[in-house]
């Protein structure tokens, strides 16, 4: 029977993504804030609202006592946590369960298991699927960490066991690095997860990061949406994401998909989940990790696929049957998504909170923007970065990859700063429109992707600040006229300095 109300345990675009979801399937969404977020985009999309704790994390998002207390006050059904936070944290959903609340996800008991990375590699090595040489614990003291480097061989890297993002993650070329990386590698997990549990494999030189959107139902369906290339990451962060990718062939991908199937069914893992492998530089792949939520870059998938994934997440978790043959699912056409951060490209890229003065997204054809920003609101310090999504379609890659270029000229994000010009310059790469990179495509275009400071003229930065002559505006916020400074060069829309 489907739900009346669900709780969505998220903020920004994935929770307006779960709303309008739920709002197309006739179920009233209840918004959760804490403090800092009390005139955040993502509670105009809810029916009603709930404030969920302080600012920090661990006292809001992070919170499941007050979680669960909310969604039990706002007479909720589910609760949907969307991405990040308490998603793929088994106590989370253990208490969801204990409440008689529906956990849009796996149960808690699958969770722990594909939750737990080591857990996870144990298991899925009994089905044949091939895992990356590692601990088969985690670690305790650093001497295991050092036993099992020396045996597996310099590089290796320090991973958190529970959680995903890129968190917690060290790569260690040296002993002497080990057991700082180690350190660093706990601190970080224990503060994006609540567990600082890590552990430590063998790194694999130069890989392809490709992941498998995986759907399984309560009554034993299972079925895979293709894959999605990952490989342009930051610090493990992806940023751009694609499908299908450029290095499989169908036979790859047709093992690949069938591998992913078996990691999903072997857990007892039910809802949408990502079975991610490594493809190395001779096309062999290894089983990676599993996570056990809706992914950011899950658009591109709904984009060649037709498939709405957060609304097929809704229906199994209230036991409906998928409905979707493996052999029904086909892929269209070339999807890319782009990550839009409030973040300094030029200074390390360091987040950069603040008050949006002005904002444009693109639109057209083939464009979709999953936002949860608006002009005149202050970005918080307290969260990760991510303002939006750019997702572009079309009927092949060459053209996406045009259509992407275009659409991030048109997006204009002033007040802050950010990625945009990063992530056109991406597109403007040999590498990538070839579609010939790995993982360290950010290291080694470095100098590619800086901005060519030489070129600017010294009399056009002068010009620009004779022209920066404040004046007041009146910017609409939240419903209200607020005064705000702005100078010429931010209320001309996109401009850009090009040489003769």
């Amino acid at each position: 029977m489907m739900f009346k109300k669900i709780l969505i345990a998220n903020r920004g675009e994935i929770a307006i993504r779960i709303a309008r979801a739920c709002r197309e399937l006739g179920i009233r969404a209840v918004g959760v804030y804490s403090t800092v977020d009390e005139n955040a985009h993502h509670l105009r999309y809810m029916d009603d609202t709930h404030w969920i704790g302080d600012s920090p994390p661990q006292a809001s998002y992070l919170n499941i006592s007050n979680v669960i207390d909310v969604a039990g006050r706002a007479g909720a059904q589910a609760i949907h946590p969307g991405y990040g936070f308490l998603a793929e944290n088994s106590d989370f959903a253990k208490a969801c369960e204990e409440s008689g609340l529906v956990f849009i996800g796996p149960s808690s008991n699958a969770l722990a298991l594909v939750g737990d990375k080591v857990a996870s590699r144990n298991t899925v090595q009994k089905v044949g699927v091939p895992i990356i040489p590692g601990m088969r614990t985690v670690g305790k003291d650093s001497s295991g960490f050092k036993k099992m480097a020396k045996k597996v061989g310099y590089p290796v890297i320090v991973k958190a066991s529970m959680g995903g993002g890129g968190k917690g993650m060290r790569i260690v070329r040296t002993e002497k690095e080990l057991e700082a990386s180690i350190a660093a590698g706990q601190r970080e997990a224990k503060s994006a997860f609540g567990d600082a549990s890590v552990y430590l494999e063998k790194y694999i030189e130069k890989p392809r990061h490709i992941e498998f959107q995986v759907l399984r139902d309560h009554h034993g369906n299972v079925a895979h949406l293709f894959e999605r290339e990952c490989s342009i990451q930051r610090r493990h962060q992806k940023i751009i994401e694609e499908t299908p990718s450029a290095a499989l062939d169908d036979e790859l991908r047709m093992n690949m998909g069938e591998a992913a199937k078996k990691v999903i069914e072997i857990a007892e893992y039910t809802n949408a989940g990502t079975v991610e492998f490594l493809l190395d530089e001779n096309r062999n792949f290894y089983f990676l990790e599993v996570n056990a939520r809706v992914q950011v870059e899950h658009p591109i998938t709904e984009m060649v696929t037709g498939v709405d994934l957060v609304r097929q997440q809704i229906r199994i978790a209230a036991g409906d049957k998928i409905n979707l043959s493996q052999a029904s699912i086909k892929q269209r056409g070339h999807a890319i998504e782009a990550r839009i951060y409030a973040e300094d490209p030029e200074n390390n890229f360091l987040p950069c909170p603040g008050r949006i003065l002005y904002l444009n997204e693109p639109s057209g054809p083939g464009i979709r923007v999953d936002s949860g920003i608006y002009q005149g609101w202050d970005v918080p310090p307290h969260y990760d970065p991510i303002l939006s999504k750019l997702i572009v379609w079309a009927e092949n890659r060459d053209v996406a990859i045009e259509r992407m270029s275009n659409a991030l000229k048109d997006y204009i994000v002033l007040g802050i700063k950010n990625n945009l010009g990063y992530l056109k310059r991406i597109m403007g790469t040999s590498k990538f429109t070839k579609g010939d990179y790995d993982t360290h495509f950010i290291d080694e275009n470095e100098e590619e992707l800086s901005i060519p400071k030489e070129n600017i003229h010294v009399v056009l930065v002068a010009a620009a600040l004779l022209a920066a002559e404040k004046k007041g505006v009146s910017v609409e916020s939240g419903g209200t006229q607020v005064r705000r400074d702005t100078t010429p060069w931010q209320e001309l829309g996109h401009w850009e300095i090009c040489e003769d």
